[in-house]
């Protein structure tokens, strides 16, 4: 099945900068060959549920790798059974009704 997700990886008891714990999981998105967009709370990813979620996974096994000794993840999911839409149809949706 199809998913577009919304994930936002928090560690705790790593003190107040977490972007080299974000960068390890853009990483992983990346090497997982998933399309994967980056915003100012979190990451959308889009691909198959086992593929993305083994992804999810592995962030947070190498985040508590890293020395973090508690994560608090959210996800937002998404998924459609009438067709397959990806990220880039969703916003393109938008920019056409504001005529971007």
């Amino acid at each position: 099945m199809f998913v577009i997700i919304d994930f936002c990886l928090i560690p705790l008891g790593v003190g107040v900068s977490v972007s080299k714990y974000v960068a390890e999981c853009q990483k992983i998105f990346k090497e997982a060959n998933l399309n994967y967009s980056m915003h100012a709370y979190g990451t959308n990813v889009e691909g198959e549920w086992d593929e993305v979620f083994a992804a999810v996974k592995k962030c947070h096994e190498v985040i508590h790798q890293m020395g973090a000794p508690r994560i608090s993840s959210t996800v937002r999911i998404g998924t459609r059974t009438d067709r397959q839409q990806y990220m880039e149809d969703k916003i393109a949706s938008v920019k056409q009704k504001l005529n971007i």
